[in-house]
């Protein structure tokens, strides 16, 4: 089941660095499979998105999800 949410493409410079997405609620989100087109840090992005099961992972920030969809509301 996906679930569309409006947030701010934030860099996160902790370890090797990765994108990831701030929702309107402080929501973190951690795409997996991150959009070239979105990797700019500040723009407002819509997406559709899908959790994912990563099991054990190195990451310590947001939820793993998957981008299904996206649209970039402002940069």
């Amino acid at each position: 089941m996906s679930k569309v949410i409006n947030g701010v493409v934030s860099y996160q410079n902790i370890g090797m660095g990765f994108w990831g997405i701030i929702d309107s609620k402080g929501n973190e989100w951690r795409p997996v499979n991150m959009p070239e087109q979105l990797k700019e840090n500040g723009a407002k992005v819509s997406i559709r998105i899908k959790e994912v099961d990563e099991g054990v992972s190195m990451f310590m920030w947001g939820k793993a999800v998957k981008v299904v969809g996206f649209h970039t509301l402002s940069k």
